[in-house]
């Protein structure tokens, strides 16, 4: 199957949250986007809340 493309999303969040955010990617060697993509899907999948995956449920 193609790959979606990906979309950009445009955050503000305290400088603080933005320093935290880059140490834990820099801990795991990600990338700031990547790692908010991981976290967020982390979150979706505790809390429930499905991610459609090439227009499937993943």
């Amino acid at each position: 199957m193609a790959e979606t493309k990906s979309t950009t999303l445009t955050v503000r969040v305290h400088p603080a949250v933005k320093e935290g955010l880059r140490s834990a990617a820099e801990q795991e060697r990600r990338s700031l986007a990547n790692m908010i993509e991981v976290m967020i899907r982390d979150y979706c999948e505790r809390g429930g809340i499905p991610i459609a995956e090439n227009g499937a449920d993943r």
